[in-house]
């Protein structure tokens, strides 16, 4: 049969989708099935399939096959152009086009835009800007065909569109590889299904170079691994392609000779570096020792020393005061944000100039609320953008002493750029919890900074008495010794014993939408779901969806869009999970969806510092939803009240006791576990493994 699409209403990370239908003459019915995949309001679809009845939704169509034809009768064109499908075409634009062309009117689009002008508030720039969205949503369609040939999801044909345009189908008929890290949601998997179909060699050296390149990059991403050893390498290599380890080698020693990978010796094995992480490696061990080894241009004399200093904080501002580089760490409780603050006001009333900084804006506003002095993210400072506040310099990066908080959170592009940007005779102070998870990205800098003998370091200890008598740091302080904390809890640490995954799903959500809002007269806004897995029935996808879908449901007089399986509505509260310099926003800050706007084919944020945002229905990838996060998109945050389910699953392979004294540290007020007791004590019990780095070795190698 024939429909077209009114509305999506489910899409699952499977693709699995369920959508409104309108049949023409007909009544509307729900069409569901992964074979509507990438579907959109407004298109018009051939389907086939079955008839059968549902618990929730009645009657609806199994969809088996989904075919995309070009809509012919009016009220189908009305319904394709006013959708949003077509980029500058609204639906009272539609109107009056299809109103003045009738059924040709997509004939007209195709093979007369000219014509488009006869049309009343469409002059050369409208005319111009719907031929090109015409022709781009073609081009996708076409490129949607042939990926279903290779029986890859369709959903990447607009991202595919997005990087190559024009060349997209010569792209994947020449050079499928060239899509990984290129094409978001395209790794070594799916590109090396559609070359195998389009008869490229199992044996060739370009698949087993993209193999190699894979498993490297893969190991970044995956475990923050800057290299890999060769044996693991290759066999992991063999693994994925099941071909031969000589082969895997000649490969690899021609990647080599092409300087896209690093072999080295490190702690007596051969080991791999994807070409450049090696470089930035170098880089960073380069720069630390050209600041370790400078001579202080931080104008010291004597200062007052604030006699509510304990002797590890004083110890941590003489340190930071008369070397160029050194280290302040400790555990919640500990004071840090008050030394902090003490080492600022101090190198300020000597004449010198300071800037405090943290890798997220969140982080940030957090330093600067614990300080009473203003912070920036250190991608701001790296940019040389200072706030109008006469207590930055005019240059933020080249200030007599740099401050960077929540250093652990630090990976090795940005710790690279940031030490490079620090003049010669500045001081740098990093400033974290070493107990808490590495960054998201390759490397551990914090950990792998304290290992080096020649920097200076202080850990404070010292556990201040109020502080001492909440029951978040006293968990906290336990986890971190490898302890049980109290159970089940008290002065705002609490856990809550349930063991079907299930109920514990249940159990989270109600506690965040209602129990503890009703308890603490709060909005639910103002509690942070923070789950150690994104799939599974206790991960991020499923419980930030069904906490949307009861915060904010789908209406009918608010238009919505959906992307892969995630909907942007109005009031959705959404963060960026990559750097936009361009948009001047940055991975962890956090926003609010103002409108979503089909015609323009965008959505518009404010971020919480008051900055409007737009981003285009294709750069919805950049952006995720903060109903659930994860534990590592929380580091650098602090939450009024987290509720965080603790199972478990996948044989527990995320629950290790950084992450569970990460998630523990998060809330101000309240923490509550909701779970196993036996995945509780997995967490405590499991260390994890450590990153391969080589930052260590090659600072000390530099050292006279």
């Amino acid at each position: 049969m024939e429909a077209s699409v009114e509305r999506l209403v489910f899409v699952r990370e499977d693709e699995f989708t369920i959508a409104r239908m309108a049949a023409e003459g007909g009544p509307g019915f729900i069409a569901a099935g992964r074979a509507l995949a990438g579907i959109q309001p407004g298109e018009t679809l051939r389907l086939t399939g079955e008839w059968a009845d549902h618990a929730r939704h009645g009657r609806r169509l199994a969809v088996t096959a989904c075919e995309r034809i070009t809509p012919s009768t009016v009220p189908a064109i009305r319904a394709y152009l006013g959708s949003g499908l077509i980029r500058g075409i609204g639906p009272r634009l539609a109107q009056a086009i299809v109103g003045h062309f009738g059924e040709a009117t997509l004939t007209v689009i195709d093979t007369e835009p000219d014509r488009l002008r006869e049309v009343i508030n469409i002059g050369p720039g409208r005319q111009a800007q719907i031929v090109e969205a015409w022709q781009e949503q073609r081009a996708i369609a076409a490129l949607m065909l042939v990926l279903q040939g290779f029986a890859v999801s369709p959903l990447l044909a607009a991202k595919i569109y997005q990087v190559y345009g024009e060349q997209s189908a010569e792209v994947l008929a020449t050079d499928p590889y060239r899509l990984i890290g290129q094409v978001r949601g395209i790794g070594f998997g799916i590109a090396d299904r559609i070359a195998l179909r389009s008869g490229v060699p199992e044996q060739s050296p370009q698949r087993v170079k993209a193999a190699i390149v894979d498993r490297l990059e893969s190991a970044g991403a995956r475990a923050g691994h800057c290299f890999l050893p060769l044996t693991a390498l290759l066999a992991e290599t063999a693994e994925l392609i099941d071909q031969d380890r000589a082969l895997i080698r000649r490969s690899l020693d021609a990647l080599t000779a092409e300087r896209r990978v690093v072999v080295e010796a490190h702690s007596g094995q051969t080991v791999v570096y994807p070409k450049e992480q090696h470089s930035r490696e170098v880089s960073l061990a380069a720069q630390l020792t050209r600041l370790l080894q400078a001579k202080s241009r931080l104008p010291l004399r004597a200062y007052e020393e604030d006699p509510r200093l304990h002797d590890d904080q004083r110890a941590a501002m003489t340190l930071a005061l008369t070397c160029t580089v050194s280290i302040l760490t400790g555990g919640p409780g500990c004071g840090k944000s008050h030394t902090v603050r003490a080492i600022a006001a101090t190198v300020r009333a000597m004449g010198g100039t300071v800037t405090l900084a943290a890798p997220t804006g969140k982080a940030a506003k957090r330093l600067s609320e614990l300080t009473g002095l203003p912070a920036m993210t250190v991608h701001r400072m790296l940019a040389h953008t200072a706030p109008d506040d006469s207590l930055f310099p005019d240059s933020p990066a080249e200030a007599d002493l740099i401050v960077v908080d929540e250093a652990s959170m630090l990976d090795l592009h940005l710790a690279t750029r940031l030490l490079a940007a620090i003049p010669t005779g500045s001081h740098l102070l990093l400033v974290g919890d070493s107990d808490q998870l590495p960054s998201i990205g390759p490397g551990r800098i914090l950990a792998d900074l304290l290992d080096v003998a020649e920097i200076a370091r202080v850990r404070l200890t010292h556990v201040f008495r109020q502080a001492g008598d909440s029951g978040i740091i006293q968990a906290a302080h336990r986890i971190r010794a490898g302890e049980l904390p109290a159970l089940p809890g008290r002065g705002g640490f609490w856990f809550e014993e349930v063991d079907s995954p299930e109920e514990v799903a249940e159990r989270v959500i109600h506690l965040a939408t209602v129990a503890i809002p009703r308890k603490q007269n709060i909005s639910p806004g103002q509690v942070q779901v923070l789950c150690p897995m994104r799939k599974g029935t206790t991960g991020t996808l499923e419980i930030g969806r069904t906490i949307q879908d009861r915060l904010n449901p789908a209406r009918d007089e608010l238009p919505e869009h959906w992307s892969g399986s995630s909907v942007f509505r109005p009031g959705d509260r959404v963060m960026p999970i990559r750097n936009n310099y361009e948009k001047n926003v940055f991975n962890g800050e956090t926003a609010t969806v103002t409108a979503v706007l089909p015609q323009d084919r965008l959505i518009r944020l404010t971020t919480d510092d008051g900055q409007p945002v737009e981003y285009g229905f294709d750069e919805l990838d950049d952006l995720t939803h903060c109903y659930a996060i994860s534990v590592h998109r929380a580091q650098g945050s602090e939450y009024p009240f987290v509720v965080a389910p603790l199972v478990n699953e996948a044989g527990g392979v995320m629950l290790r006791r950084r992450l569970l004294y990460t998630l523990v540290t998060r809330a101000r007020s309240w923490v509550v576990l909701v779970g196993q007791r036996d995945a509780l004590r997995l967490a405590v019990r499991q260390l994890g493994g450590r990153r391969n780095t080589g930052l260590t070795r090659r600072v000390a190698e530099l050292q006279p």
